[in-house]
């Protein structure tokens, strides 16, 4: 860690102490004109953290301009970040107290780096909506498990810090992450999956009322501090919207493509077309178009189709806007059931040759083709040119 002269006399408003005399500054790093400030800001609120950046930027301001000037911070015990795990109602088990020690989150707040590269995986892929309730995060889980079956290694990371659905769609609620020798987050496993999602930290009645930094300083925790391991495939299951959570995504790591899924309406089909823009904007290549829950089918009766939300907008979206179209998923009561249940539809040998599930075989076969396949030359000519 560097030292900077100009940053000794910044004082923590709490107590008038300067943060170099309560050992505060945790990395200074220089690197050309920016520079990378990084201080523990334990006890300290909102309102006097942003005392101690003014500080920073006024006493920096002859050495830096103040756009290169990236100014975080991490909290362990901090309560007016979140409710720490231990309040929960959720407990760790037994055994799983006695492998290792808990994964504790440092949550960041401030200008998110630069882009980089998850490390060891071959293909970070944005599973986007922008609608809610069109059934992202049930198509992730599922999606994942298909590719899975093609003998790929799969991770899930749970972007949606509000309402994170993943613990109980892969039927891990109450699980706490634990820690490697080196402080990295281990991520859960479950069905050859492995994933990692805030539901995993605070307890499911437990509110989040967070700001953009926040959001960007977990998920850049996710995607660079947790033992991945080798993947060839790390979904990202977004929340709905354009907002914070996907501009940090794009501003920190390469994003190799984003799968767009989305019901047959027109009202659905909307908002969608607004999520493509954005990844259009920040250079994020559209894989494909999902269609789901694209018609339902009863169980007495599975010859019968009864298209409820309309039938082929997603198709007729992606022949218009010249996207690949990577099938569509109908609606069945045992799919629903089976998220609920925490068992994912495609990991269940019970549902092989179900229409659904060789639609999701089929869609995953193509996904795969598309990113490492013979295709995949193509798909990149096809999307810059």
């Amino acid at each position: 860690m560097i030292q900077i002269e100009e940053l000794k006399n910044i004082t923590n408003p709490v107590t008038g102490k300067t943060l170099e005399e309560e050992k505060r500054w945790v990395d200074i790093k220089k690197e050309g004109e920016t520079v990378t400030i990084l201080f523990q800001r334990d006890g300290i609120d909102p309102k006097q953290k942003r005392e101690i950046e003014d500080q920073i930027y006024k006493n920096l301001e002859n050495v830096f301009t103040e756009e290169n000037i990236f100014i975080k911070s991490v909290s362990k015990n901090s309560n007016d970040i979140f409710n720490k795990a231990s309040t929960s109602e959720s407990k760790p088990s037994e055994k799983a107290k006695q492998k290792a020690p808990q994964a504790q989150l440092n949550v960041g707040h401030g200008t998110v780096g630069q882009k980089k590269r998850v490390p060891n995986v071959k293909n970070v892929i944005a599973i986007s909506s922008c609608k809610g309730g069109v059934g992202k995060s049930t198509f992730t889980a599922n999606i994942a498990c298909s590719l899975s079956r093609l003998g790929k290694k799969v991770g899930i990371l749970d972007a949606d810090i509000y309402g994170p659905s993943m613990p109980m769609l892969l039927g891990k609620r109450g699980e706490k992450p634990s820690a490697t020798e080196d402080k990295k987050i281990k991520p859960i496993e479950s069905n050859g999956l492995k994933f990692i999602s805030f539901g995993l930290f605070i307890g499911e009645d437990d509110p989040v009322i967070w700001r953009g930094p926040m959001l960007g300083g977990v998920l850049n925790q996710f995607l660079f501090d947790v033992d991945w391991g080798e993947l060839d495939y790390l979904l990202i299951d977004l929340p709905p919207g354009t907002g914070d959570m996907q501009l940090s995504m794009v501003q920190t790591t390469e994003v190799d493509g984003a799968i767009i899924i989305s019901t047959p309406q027109s009202v659905a089909l909307a908002d969608t077309r607004k999520g493509m823009k954005m990844f259009e904007q920040v250079k994020v290549p559209i894989v494909g178009m999902i269609e789901n829950m694209s018609y339902f089918v009863p169980e007495d009766q599975p010859s019968k189709k009864y298209y409820i939300f309309g039938e082929g907008g997603v198709k007729s979206t992606a022949k218009e806007l010249d996207l690949n179209y990577l099938g569509e998923i109908p609606l069945l009561t045992n799919l629903r059931e089976s998220a609920d249940e925490g068992l994912p539809y495609m990991a269940d040998e019970k549902n092989a040759g179900n229409i659904v599930f060789e639609n999701y075989m089929e869609s995953a076969s193509e996904i795969d083709k598309l990113l490492s396949g013979t295709k995949k030359e193509g798909f990149f000519k096809k999307l810059f040119k």
